[in-house]
């Protein structure tokens, strides 16, 4: 069994939501990137050397854990942690629409023209949409296949709109064969 585990794509993939299934039905505990990268939620980022100590430290006290959200570029030096990563992706049309009912879900008519959390969102949904498309300048698909190339550990590829049950059952699979 593979006691290491971490889930990364792009924001509204479902990389959160598979890793609280997975610790469901796995003797883990799940872990998101979110709670160390914002030092308060969506608006203050924790300074790099901080989000680090945090994670690694969690990591270290965990005997088996899942992450799930990306460390690229900040937590690098945590690629040998990993006994397996999980890579998600699905078509951006799909991926955006989950944004955008997530942020209407999350901070309801705000998020509308004149709200207060409406410039938020709009340079959220843009920064989203970059991923399938841009460079390495950004965290983006490039930006994780350039980064999954460097790793020890193997790689499974979920690649389509599935449910969360059918991604617990492909990872369970894989385990159970490897």
């Amino acid at each position: 069994m593979k006691k290491n585990i971490h889930i990364l794509g792009a924001s509204g993939v479902g990389t959160s939501t598979l890793g609280a299934a997975l610790s469901k039905r796995l003797p883990h505990t799940h872990l998101d990137t979110d709670n160390y990268y914002w030092l308060d939620k969506f608006t203050k980022k924790r300074e790099i050397p901080e989000r680090r100590k945090l994670l690694e430290k969690d990591l270290t006290i965990n005997e088996k854990w899942i992450l799930s959200g990306a460390v690229c570029g900040w937590g690098d030096n945590l690629k040998s942690y990993f006994d397996l990563v999980v890579f998600l992706w699905i078509p951006q049309d799909i991926r955006l629409e989950r944004l955008r009912h997530r942020e209407f879900q999350r901070y309801g008519n705000e998020v509308l023209a004149g709200g207060s959390k409406y410039e938020q969102s709009k340079t959220f949904l843009e920064w989203a949409s970059l991923y399938d498309n841009a460079g390495m300048e950004v965290r983006s698909r490039a930006l994780h296949e350039h980064w999954m190339a460097d790793l020890s550990c193997p790689v499974l590829k979920i690649e389509d709109d599935c449910s969360v049950n059918e991604r617990v059952d492909r990872v369970l699979d894989y385990l159970s064969s490897n």
